[in-house]
């Protein structure tokens, strides 16, 4: 049996788990407002208590990044995403017998060193399966998956709760990956090079086009990735960019609760639409830099041209919403259009970010650096997931200004250690 496109089905389903993906880590955020209490949480603590299970969260999670990228690196991304989602869908279901806010802390934690796992999955089945020119294509896919699982998070969570409770939440959403694992292992049986389903024109793209990548090619250690300043530029940009879209994955909820007064049925009627936005803007900034790229710029290039764009537009709206904030008390579907904003500038330049380690860097050491790189974004969330308790004790103004300060910093990082790569 031979399939044609086999690397979009493949792609496909990596979509799909980072669908599922935020859909589980989503979860609490979108819950944590309206269950506080249960656990005998004060209003004055519920946000430093959130601002606790996000850090043992992210702790995990950059662990887990490095841990993961190695093992892609060494057992393959078959085994190693099914390993991934297997182990978070395991940690999700627990957090149904939670009965303290430790519980949850444990709970989270392994919910984020397995969870972690998807995105150097991600982006070394990337590098295996598409050339050069359709890497940022393929990896605006699955970078939409994390914009469509936020789509789809908050009317599915607020549903189920409203339905059968969070217990009962956390195990529903718990099953969705497991019956992923069933398809991935039977259709992602080899890599491009051997797989007995792929037809040979498929193939002879996939490996004739390979910008010198081959899993023959050196394989640094870590100290010896340090070394280069293209590890630095994806380290220090993810260190600083990557918290912007987290302060709106964790916080957005409370966010509407206490700036507008949503109860979680609105927000599930409302949250949703600027992660669409942040899918639409993934895709297109994929489809720009290949665009670039099919016209004769380098790959590297192509991606920083991209970069540049989504961070123009994220700065912009987080300037506009942090001067106007206090006029849109009556007006919050102008405040989420301006997120909306937000959030499409961050897709159409992270997916492009993401993808740099397969232009910068060849076979196994794709894995380990993207990893870097996601452990670089960890330590950046925590610091600013702790800065937002305080932050936003009178006024969420110093929360859009705060990314207001990280944008142009990753920005800048950025070209400033890929300098000598570029033309």
């Amino acid at each position: 049996m031979k399939i044609k496109g086999l690397r979009w089905w493949i792609i496909s389903l990596i979509g799909i788990a980072t669908i599922i993906n935020y859909i589980d880590r989503s979860a609490i955020n979108i819950m944590w407002p309206y269950i506080y209490k249960d656990f005998g949480i004060s209003d004055a603590d519920n946000k430093n208590a959130l601002a606790l299970m996000t850090s043992f969260f992210m702790i995990a999670y950059a662990l887990g990044q490095t841990v993961f990228g190695k093992l892609m690196d060494s057992i393959g991304t078959k085994i190693g995403m099914a390993l991934s989602i297997g182990f978070w869908s395991i940690s999700i279901a627990l957090h149904a017998i939670a009965k303290t806010i430790s519980s949850f802390n444990i709970f989270r934690f392994f919910l984020g060193l397995s969870e972690a796992g998807n995105w150097p999955g991600a982006t070394k089945s990337n590098a295996e399966w598409f050339p050069p020119k359709e890497r940022a294509i393929a990896q605006g896919i699955f970078g939409a998956g994390a914009s469509l699982g936020s789509v789809i998070s908050a009317p599915i969570i607020a549903t189920l709760y409203l339905a059968i409770g969070w217990k009962g939440t956390f195990v529903g959403i718990a099953c969705l990956g497991m019956l992923w694992v069933i398809p991935w292992l039977i259709i992602n049986k080899k890599t491009p090079d051997a797989h007995p389903w792929i037809t040979k024109e498929e193939q002879d793209y996939i490996l004739e086009n390979k910008n010198n990548a081959s899993d023959e090619s050196k394989v640094f250690t870590w100290r010896e990735l340090l070394k280069f300043k293209t590890t630095w530029s994806i380290i220090s940009s993810r260190f600083f960019i990557d918290p912007v879209w987290w302060l709106f994955v964790t916080w957005l909820p409370t966010f509407l609760k206490e700036q507008f007064s949503f109860d979680i049925g609105q927000i599930g009627a409302f949250a949703w639409f600027p992660y669409l936005m942040a899918a639409i803007g993934g895709i297109l900034g994929g489809y720009y830099s290949s665009g670039l790229i099919k016209k004769g710029a380098s790959a590297a290039n192509a991606r920083i041209k991209a970069i540049t764009i989504g961070c123009i537009i994220m700065l912009l709206a987080l300037v506009v919403i942090a001067v106007i904030l206090n006029q849109l008390n009556a007006m919050p579907v102008v405040a989420i259009g301006l997120i909306s904003f937000i959030l499409f500038g961050f897709q159409f330049s992270i997916n492009n970010i993401q993808t740099l380690p397969s232009d910068f860097f060849n076979g196994k050491n794709v894995g380990v650096v993207s990893g870097m790189g996601g452990t670089a974004a960890v330590l950046g969330v925590l610091i600013t997931t702790w800065m937002v308790p305080v932050l936003t004790k009178t006024s969420y103004i110093s929360f859009f200004v705060l990314g207001a300060v990280l944008v142009p910093l990753a920005w800048l990082s950025l070209r400033y250690f890929s300098k000598s790569y570029l033309k």
